[in-house]
C-alpha cells in the first residue's frame, strides 16, 4: 500500500506528535508499505528519506503549548504538490483542525482517508468555531482514531466525531534493552528522580516538581534531581536556595540518552498540569524498568491503570508528590512488584501491536 502521513507540526522543533509519525512510518516501511511524510521544516533541515519538507513554520500558542505549525500559499501549493505527486492509496491526516498541513491536505484530498486526534480538551471555542469552516472536510474522513479516552471525547464534544481509540506506540524492547546512562545512574545512596519536558511551558509542572525537592532531601539527603528538556530554568532554581545542589539540568537530550536515563534512575515523575491526552513518556519510562510518579490527570490515570503500575499524586501539590517519591525510594519490595506489573502491561503499547490495529482502519477504509 502507498501511504500518505501529513504531520502538523514542524519536524524543525520535534515533539511527541512528530514522533509517533515518525515511529508509525518506520513500523510501515519494515512491513512492506511505501510512505511519504508531509512535514513542515525548513529545506535544509535533515529528514529522513521518507520526509518531504513543507517550508517554514511559525510559533502558535495552542492548548497550553507553543506549536510551530505551517499554513499560507507556499505550504498550499507544496501540499497540492505532494499529494499530486504521492499516487497514494490512503491518506492518514494527524491533527486536521490544527491550522496546519493536515487541514490543507484535507481540502485537497480525494480518496481514503484517516484522521488521528492527539489533542484533549475539556472545552474549546476555537474547536466549536472552526468545526463551520472545516465541516466539508471533515465528511472526508472515513476513519477517524483517537489515541486516548479523552482525545476521543475531545473531538466528539466539539466536532460530533467518533472514534477508536489507538494508543501512541512505544519500540518497548529498544527502552526494555537499553544500558543505563553512567552519568545519572542511581545508587542506594543517591538515587536519581527524573523529569522530562519544555522547561518554560507552565503545564508541564516544572515548578511543581523544584518545590518537592526540599521534603525529598530531607528524607533522602542525598537524592539527585534530573532535569531534561530545552528551556531555560535557571530563576526557577535559583529559588530554591541550598535545596539547588539537588538539582541538574542537562537540558534536551537524544533519544538515546532518554532510554539511558530511564533505565538508570530511580523513578520518573510527570507532575503535569494539564492538557495531556495520553503520556506517551510513561510509556517509555515504564518500558524502561523505572518506577513512574505522576499527577493524577485522567490520561495518566489510565495509562497507569488507576495506580496499579504507578503511583499518582494531587495534581499541583508538591507536598503530594514528594510524598509519593519518598513512598517509591522508602518500599522497595513494593516498586518492584509495581515495576513488574507495569513490564507486562507495557506491551500493549508496542508497534507491534499499536501498528497492526492502524493497519486494521486502514483495511476497513479501503477495503482490503
Amino acid at each position: 500500500m502507498r501511504i500518505g502521513l501529513v504531520c502538523p507540526y514542524s519536524f524543525d522543533v520535534p515533539g511527541g506528535v512528530q514522533f509517533h509519525i515518525r515511529d508509525l512510518a518506520g513500523e510501515l516501511i519494515g512491513r512492506g508499505h511505501e510512505v511519504s511524510v508531509l512535514a513542515a521544516a525548513e529545506d535544509e533541515t535533515p529528514l529522513p528519506d521518507y520526509v518531504v519538507p513543507a517550508g517554514r513554520s511559525v510559533p502558535i500558542h495552542y492548548n497550553g503549548s507553543v506549536a510551530r505549525l505551517s499554513f499560507g500559499p507556499l505550504a498550499a501549493r507544496r501540499t497540492r504538490r505532494w499529494l499530486g505527486d504521492g499516487g497514494f492509496d490512503l491518506l492518514h491526516v494527524h491533527e486536521p483542525i490544527v491550522p496546519s498541513l493536515g487541514m490543507l491536505a484535507m481540502l485537497a484530498a480525494n480518496g481514503p482517508l484517516v484522521a488521528t486526534f492527539h489533542s484533549a480538551q475539556t472545552a474549546s471555542r476555537a474547536l466549536r468555531a472552526a468545526y463551520p469552516l472545516v465541516r466539508a472536510s471533515m465528511e472526508k474522513i472515513a476513519g477517524a482514531i483517537a489515541v486516548s479516552e479523552d482525545a476521543r471525547r475531545t473531538i466528539m464534544d466539539h466536532l460530533g466525531v467518533d472514534s477508536v481509540i489507538i494508543p501512541n506506540g512505544v519500540h518497548v524492547e529498544a527502552f526494555a534493552a537499553a544500558p543505563p546512562d553512567p552519568r545519572w545512574l542511581a545508587t542506594p545512596e543517591r538515587p536519581v528522580v527524573a523529569f522530562l519536558g519544555r522547561l518554560t511551558e507552565p503545564r508541564k509542572g516544572l515548578k511543581v516538581a523544584l518545590a518537592a525537592v526540599a521534603r525529598v532531601r530531607a528524607a533522602f539527603p542525598g537524592v539527585r534531581f534530573v532535569i531534561a528538556g530545552a528551556g531555560d530554568a535557571a530563576e526557577a532554581l535559583g529559588q530554591l536556595g541550598a535545596d539547588a545542589a539537588a538539582v541538574e539540568l542537562v537540558g534536551p537530550i537524544s533519544d538515546a540518552d532518554k532510554a539511558g536515563l530511564f533505565r538508570g534512575c530511580s523513578l520518573y515523575i510527570a507532575p503535569q498540569l494539564g492538557g495531556e491526552s495520553f503520556g506517551i513518556v510513561l510509556v517509555e519510562a515504564m518500558a524502561a524498568g523505572a518506577p513512574v510518579v505522576a499527577s493524577d490527570l485522567p490520561a495518566f490515570a489510565r495509562v497507569l491503570d488507576d495506580g496499579a503500575l504507578g503511583r499518582l499524586f494531587e495534581r499541583g501539590d508538591a507536598r503530594s508528590l514528594a510524598d509519593a517519591i519518598i513512598g517509591v525510594l522508602a518500599d522497595a519490595e513494593a516498586t518492584a512488584r509495581q515495576v513488574a506489573e507495569a513490564g507486562r502491561a507495557v506491551w500493549r503499547y508496542d508497534w507491534s501491536n499499536v501498528a497492526d490495529r492502524v493497519l486494521a482502519v486502514y483495511d476497513a477504509v479501503t477495503g482490503s
